[in-house]
């Protein structure tokens, strides 16, 4: 891991989280491409791949829970960490930052409701 001029580089495969860690800060993508992957019972899921702008770690942020979810750089990726307190700071400077993040989760949520409508579908 190279700290660059904002963020840190992580390389191919290298992990940014761990899901089960405990959470105290969220991320955002300043450079590359990140994959979002969860273990089950069949092994290894990746959930999406999120690029320059695109948030993630934050619900860690909001519920004080585990990470849900292991993130790893897919290629080199630079990537910002951000935790409570910065944050906090950061959404009393600019609410708009509140804002895009629940605008991502929003969309997210959606994603996953139609994900859920689509295998239930398939069932017999």
């Amino acid at each position: 891991m190279r700290i660059g001029a904002l963020g840190k580089t992580y390389e191919d495969g290298q992990y940014i989280t761990k899901q089960g860690e405990s959470g105290q800060c969220m991320y955002i993508v300043q450079q590359g491409c990140v994959e979002v992957v969860v273990e089950g019972r069949e092994g290894e899921v990746v959930l999406s791949r999120l690029e320059i702008g695109d948030v993630f770690g934050e619900m860690a942020l909001f519920t004080g829970k585990p990470r849900s979810a292991s993130v790893r750089a897919q290629g080199s990726a630079r990537v910002l960490t951000v935790d409570k307190r910065g944050f906090l700071r950061r959404v009393h400077e600019d609410p708009s930052l509140a804002f895009h993040i629940l605008q991502r989760m929003s969309e997210r949520i959606q994603a996953l409701d139609e994900e859920v409508v689509r295998l239930r579908s398939r069932q017999p």
